[in-house]
């Protein structure tokens, strides 16, 4: 599975505003190299490449085509490519940031506090996850992955623990407690948490299947054969269009929740 940068910045507005919510709470650094981990296109790593323009600074992901897309921004940046899953810091950072990333990995209880020790004293880890599983968007996926030819090959995405990890797997991300709970003991400098549910206006024809074809339907269709994948695309097609009706302007209203932390060591 790749993903495809094309598709991703259809929306491109959309989904890059909650990295820049995250990063503009992002205040003073101790010294150290500084990281993003699934920086995707670039457009928050070169934000934060300008901000801090004398820190070593490596951006993280494991598509290359996403990759070249960001290196073609020209900021001063390491790219890359790498899985985060396994990714630890060759040097203690000051700042470790991540938007909608994470949500991509499962055991948040230890893949958190690994992060906070990768951290030099009184650095950050900031990090924003979609916390949508219960969105139509999504629902409706997972409806329509259970129905029709394509459930059989589905069904081991629905895993826990599955070798794609896909949104059809249980919620990874949790409520904002539980991360207070586990992150706060570690948090000397202090942990802040919210959420934010952004209301997107998409244009265009089918626009919330166009969003989800960017990230979160990527990796279901990604396991179906061409008669499978067409089947599945079209049933889900049929159900959102239903869910989510065009306005008079033509504009698609999608909300979205996210979570935000910005914790300290």
């Amino acid at each position: 599975m790749d993903w495809n940068p094309q598709q991703y910045l259809k929306f491109d507005r959309e989904r890059q505003r909650p990295g820049f919510d995250l990063l503009a709470q992002v205040d003073d650094l101790p010294p150290g190299p500084l990281y993003e981990l699934g920086c995707g296109t670039g457009p928050h790593a070169g934000a934060i490449a300008a901000r801090w323009p004398d820190r070593p600074f490596t951006a993280i992901d494991n598509s290359a085509k996403m990759l070249a897309e960001a290196a073609k921004t020209n900021a001063k940046v390491n790219w890359l490519n790498a899985d985060i899953e396994t990714w630890r810091a060759p040097e203690k950072a000051a700042l470790i940031f991540s938007n909608a990333t994470l949500q991509w990995l499962t055991h948040h209880e230890t893949v958190f506090p690994r992060l906070l020790a990768d951290l030099a004293p009184h650095g950050v880890l900031a990090v924003q996850m979609p916390r949508n599983f219960e969105n139509p968007s999504q629902r409706l996926m997972r409806e329509t992955a259970r129905k029709g030819p394509w459930a059989a090959t589905l069904e081991p995405l629905f895993e826990p623990d599955s070798v794609v990890p896909s949104m059809l797997r249980p919620d990874p991300v949790s409520a904002p407690h539980v991360y207070y709970d586990w992150l706060s003991p570690l948090a000397k400098g202090g942990i802040e948490l919210w959420e934010t549910e952004y209301v997107h206006q998409l244009t265009g024809e089918n626009a919330v299947l166009e969003w989800m074809r960017g990230t979160t339907l990527n990796p279901v269709v990604s396991v179906l054969n061409d008669t499978l994948r067409d089947g599945f695309i079209d049933a889900y097609k049929e159900v959102l269009a239903a869910e989510f009706p065009r306005r008079a302007d033509g504009k698609t209203l999608l909300k979205f929740r996210r979570l935000f932390m910005v914790v300290r060591v």
